[in-house]
């Protein structure tokens, strides 16, 4: 258990570490206000915090850094939760104050923004394709045995894929079609889309055109291409990388960069498993690239069930406390714009 003075020290010794990327001595604290010892009590303290396990000596006779295990209890323990800065706080409420209608695009904008207020990488998981809802359907007649088919989701997505017809048929039976399509898939997800139209449809669709398998395979088509999309993931500012002390070892940056390309890798980053802020901190990310890299990412949950996730990577030395807090709002109010959005 650390002592009250102990956790002070620590305390500091993260937050000038953070400002400065530079190790921290005994001496620039005691000539700080918040801790009336001397450099001597202080360094002693400092010893005691490495030998516990919180602080590293990166090299002899310099000051002290983080550890792993040192931003950990920061941030359990000794973090304060600070208010956005007014100037944050107007551009997230700018860039959310619009109405969401095109669920797409918006996760798109906020990888950037969250990457350009934080100046690490942003990860935006939008909203898994189980997920998705059929908007609407739409066919583009190319001449009378073809056509170009078009499936608007509620996110905004769009596919299309080319039909051939085994028979003519008219413009008003194409109409037909269409509407009867519209009608009784209107909000059924992407993904039971196969099942529903077979159990639901099919025998209306015999009424609409005598070879209505066509019809069914065009929405097989259509699902399987919507599927094939997997989870949107956007990332923002990856080249911010670049620019941390941490990382101007092109050997040690290469990994990350890798791992940020590949989508799959990428995407579960952001398995946070439960609400709220979750905060993972170097070798919580695993024995790899990202050792020596902090994560943190809140889940969205619109209506209680999963909606995709956002998160910063950065390294280990971290402005914890307004990553946090720009990540609580920002989910917060993204969840709310996509719950208006669906309601409406």
């Amino acid at each position: 258990m650390l002592s009250d003075r102990q956790k002070s020290i620590l305390s500091m010794v993260v937050e000038d570490y953070v400002r400065s990327a530079e190790p921290v001595g005994s001496r620039a604290l005691s000539k700080r206000g918040e801790i009336q010892l001397s450099a001597a009590t202080i360094r002693n303290e400092m010893s005691d915090l490495e030998e516990l396990g919180y602080l590293d000596q990166p090299h002899t006779s310099a000051g002290r850094i983080p550890s792993h295990k040192g931003y950990r209890f920061y941030v359990d323990n000794l973090l304060s939760r600070r208010e956005i800065d007014k100037d944050t706080l107007s551009v997230l409420r700018e860039v959310y104050v619009e109405k969401m209608t095109e669920v797409e695009q918006v996760f798109h904008q906020t990888a950037i923004l969250l990457s350009q207020l934080t100046q690490y990488t942003a990860i935006v998981l939008g909203p898994q394709v189980y997920q998705e809802k059929i908007k609407s359907i739409q066919l583009v007649p190319l001449h009378e045995r073809a056509a170009v088919a078009i499936l608007v989701t509620d996110s905004g997505q769009v596919q299309s894929r080319q039909v051939q017809w085994v028979e003519d048929i008219s413009t008003d039976d194409m109409t037909q079609l269409v509407n009867l399509l519209n009608a009784r898939l209107q909000g059924v997800p992407v993904a039971n889309l196969r099942s529903r139209s077979y159990r639901e449809i099919a025998n209306e669709l015999a009424n609409v055109m005598e070879h209505c398998e066509n019809a069914v395979a065009m929405l097989d088509e259509l699902r399987a291409a919507v599927e094939d999309q997997d989870d949107r993931l956007y990332v923002g500012g990856t080249n911010n990388i670049l620019a941390q002390p941490e990382f101007r070892d092109v050997d040690k940056v290469r990994p990350v960069l890798a791992l940020l390309e590949q989508a799959h890798s990428a995407r579960k980053l952001l398995a946070t498993g439960g609400k709220g802020v979750q905060v993972r901190i170097g070798l919580e990310n695993g024995a790899g690239p990202l050792q020596d890299c902090t994560v943190i990412s809140t889940s969205l949950h619109v209506n209680n069930e999963p909606f995709g996730s956002i998160g910063v990577l950065g390294p280990t030395r971290m402005d914890y406390a307004r990553v946090m807090q720009i990540l609580d709002y920002a989910g917060q109010t993204l969840t709310r714009g996509i719950q208006r959005a669906e309601a409406d």
